[in-house]
């Protein structure tokens, strides 16, 4: 897998790389990253990448040309032709030799991460971890000019319903997310019972010391018996999953995602509980 992240602050990016299991996955040539300040295709003497938006407003926009050629610079096509934003300076030199001669991203998806985009999943992980290769673009200010995002952006990707002031926070969010489920740089069973991975929220997990001040781990995980554990630890997701993630169960059980077994659990649980149904009704 193949990052590139094009940011005003490619110092954050450089210092995820190079930390913990991803220095690992990189020293071992699993992953592959690049970062592109985009301050280095701004021409003029002040490296201005912002502006003020027309119509009025507050804030600041990241400027089209800058990043049209950045982006231009990392292998991105512009879909509009050379007509598009990153044709204003055409006839002017880049502040750097082009990219895309040792990066192919011909066919890598251009993702913007932005708070108005599409809500990022663990499919949508999934699906983007399956990639040769991605290109992020870090927004800042109030946002970017819509041109490049309908030039070049092939996404727009929110990591939550919330705001950030730093487009690097949600790209590393995205990189985290995906980078772990490139083959070999996480073992496969450290996947399979994870949040999310069947529907349902990871069950509890212990270790030493067995009392930990008036707490102990639960007898059944002391017992040696694989089949017990197996079933504490599935109940345990499913009762998990009903109180802190119910939509979870109502999509799991609306799209056939569960066995008989967990199926079974559900509605014990369920019957369990006060007499009536505690999945909300939509």
């Amino acid at each position: 897998m193949k990052y590139t992240v094009l940011s005003l602050f490619p110092e954050i990016i450089d210092g995820y790389f190079s930390s913990s299991i991803m220095a690992k996955a990189v020293n071992r040539g699993i992953v592959e990253y690049c970062s592109i300040n985009i301050r280095d295709y701004a021409l003029d003497r002040h490296k201005t990448c912002d502006d003020a938006p027309y119509g009025g407003g507050p804030g600041m926009l990241m400027l089209a040309e800058p990043l049209g050629r950045a982006l231009e610079a990392a292998g991105a096509a512009n879909r509009f032709g050379p007509a598009g934003p990153g044709a204003a300076a055409a006839n002017k030199p880049l502040a750097k030799e082009p990219l895309a001669k040792n990066l192919n991203h011909k066919k890598a998806p251009v993702i913007v991460l932005s708070a108005s985009g599409r809500p990022f999943t663990q499919d949508i992980a999934r699906a983007l971890a399956a990639e040769q290769e991605l290109v992020l673009v870090c927004g800042r200010y109030e946002g970017i000019d819509q041109r490049v995002i309908d030039a070049y952006a092939d996404d727009e990707i929110s990591v939550g319903d919330y705001v950030l002031s730093s487009g690097e926070a949600a790209a590393l969010v995205i990189i985290d997310a995906t980078y772990r489920l490139v083959d070999k740089v996480i073992t496969p069973e450290s996947l399979e019972e994870e949040s999310f991975a069947q529907g349902l929220l990871e069950y509890p997990q212990y270790t030493r010391p067995e009392i930990y001040d008036t707490l102990n781990v639960p007898e059944v995980l002391l017992s040696g018996h694989h089949e017990n554990i197996r079933r504490w630890r599935l109940e345990k997701q499913v009762e998990k999953t009903m109180s802190v993630r119910p939509d979870l169960i109502r999509r799991g059980l609306e799209n056939g995602l569960f066995n008989a077994e967990t199926v079974s659990m559900i509605k014990t649980i369920e019957a369990k509980r006060s007499g009536t149904a505690t999945l909300p009704r939509s």
